[in-house]
């Protein structure tokens, strides 16, 4: 982490972060330490800030991080003042205090811009509207810009007016793809937010902040979208103790937590297969990962019970195959474990009746395998996108699969695989 300079007053900051695609590990990965494999793929969100000259810095209180996750315990204890606030009695002659500095958020998936103040280390809305609605609707962008912000007050640093604006391709009509949507804009939110207030970030910077603020919304969340959105290419993936790591936050601030061992926690980089394509169908059923994630606990797939253990294994053990298969270039093995990763969802399913498979991403299934491929869901399932791996050079079974997808009600997507992110050099 570059160290804060003093931000430039008027100008612009651009950043984006790619949405991904489980390959293998989905739901053994929510638990801390197993291990899973994503890519990452070339659509994106877009996160611009931009200042107005002159704005006024703070964050509506001094004083240390001190409440990871604790509503009004963000960023300090002072009170924030706002337009038209009155002279104390007892200070007649002393100035009317600066309104605490604002944020206005866009978004193409939202229908008008809202306006927010800091309060306390939280945003609050700002003018008419349902503040717990519009925090709802925004809330990955919001924990993003507020946990951006505890790590400049812990540093006595000013957050100036900023003005956010995010668009998206990760979303077809205001449905999303299932391309991991939420992960990526707290990435590129985090990012965005960070470098227009000098603070440059490495990869593992990135995810690190980004967890902290997506912990605070669904601690359950394995975090692998946001690993993938923040190094980008192929990658095996191990989940951190999120309890442990908002626990750490709440005692010792956010800078010491990003710098601290992460119990279980583990990103590799991995090599793209050389001789596959990927190939990407939407079933057009959007799914909530969160939901899905919570109907196996509710339905007997806790992870103390025989068939979940069993899952985790069988899960674990494929991964890692998987992952030596593409380190080694060994194009066979990788297919013959994601058939394996299908059949062992296809278990999981079947014990714990959590409708993984749905009719059209069997379908999906079926009309790769039919050409050699080897093809699963992606991520939760219950809808959203499957993926086929097929040789690359087989370009009549591509155009097959692809036609029997699209007569089966499954939409492939125009997407490939997005480049690894390199690390920023850090300025002088």
């Amino acid at each position: 982490m570059t160290a804060p300079a003093e931000v430039a007053a008027a100008r612009t900051v651009v950043r984006r972060a790619p949405g991904k695609l489980f390959v293998a590990g989905e739901y053994a990965v929510v638990d801390a330490g197993n291990p899973a494999i994503l890519v990452a793929v070339d659509r994106y969100i877009t996160v611009t800030v931009t200042g107005t000259p002159g704005s006024p810095g703070g964050l509506g209180g001094s004083g240390s991080f001190s409440g990871l996750g604790a509503p009004g315990n963000l960023g300090g204890s002072g009170t924030p003042s706002g337009p038209g606030t009155a002279h104390t009695p007892h200070q007649p002659h002393s100035p009317a205090p600066a309104p605490a500095p604002g944020v206005t958020i866009s978004s193409d998936l939202t229908p008008r811009p809202t306006a927010w103040r800091w309060h306390e280390g939280r945003l609050v809305l700002h003018g008419p509207g349902d503040g717990a609605q519009a925090r709802a609707g925004l809330a990955h962008v919001v924990g993003a810009v507020e946990t951006v912000g505890a790590l400049l007050a812990e540093r006595g640093l000013p957050v100036p007016e900023l003005g956010i604006a995010v668009s998206s391709r990760l979303h077809e009509g205001g449905r999303k793809y299932g391309l991991g949507s939420s992960g990526a804009v707290t990435v590129a939110a985090v990012d965005a937010v960070a470098a227009f207030c000098g603070v440059e970030l490495s990869a593992g910077e990135r995810y690190r902040l980004a967890m902290l603020a997506s912990a605070r919304i669904d601690p359950k969340g394995s975090g692998g979208d946001l690993a993938a959105s923040a190094w980008g290419g192929w990658i095996l993936y191990r989940a951190p103790d999120r309890a442990f790591v908002l626990d750490l936050a709440r005692r010792v601030g956010i800078a010491r937590t990003l710098a601290a061992p992460w119990p279980g926690h583990e990103v590799r980089r991995l090599p793209p297969p050389a001789g596959l394509r990927l190939e990407v169908g939407w079933t057009g059923e959007p799914v909530s990962t969160a939901s899905q994630v919570a109907g196996l606990q509710r339905r007997g797939g806790r992870p103390d019970t025989a068939a979940r253990r069993r899952f985790t294994q069988a899960s674990n053990r494929l991964v890692e195959a998987a992952a030596g298969a593409l380190e080694r270039g060994e194009d066979a093995g990788l297919l013959a474990q994601i058939r394996t990763a299908r059949q062992e969802l296809a278990r999981l399913d079947e014990a714990v009746g959590l409708g993984i498979f749905t009719p059209r991403l069997r379908r999906l299934c079926e009309a790769a395998e039919a050409v050699g491929a080897a093809a699963k869901p992606s991520g939760a399932g219950g809808g959203d996108c499957g993926l086929a791996l097929l040789d690359a050079a087989a370009s009549r079974h591509i155009c097959q699969v692809r036609r029997h997808w699209t007569a089966a009600g499954v939409h492939p997507l125009p997407v490939r695989p997005a480049a690894q992110r390199p690390e920023r050099t850090p300025q002088p």
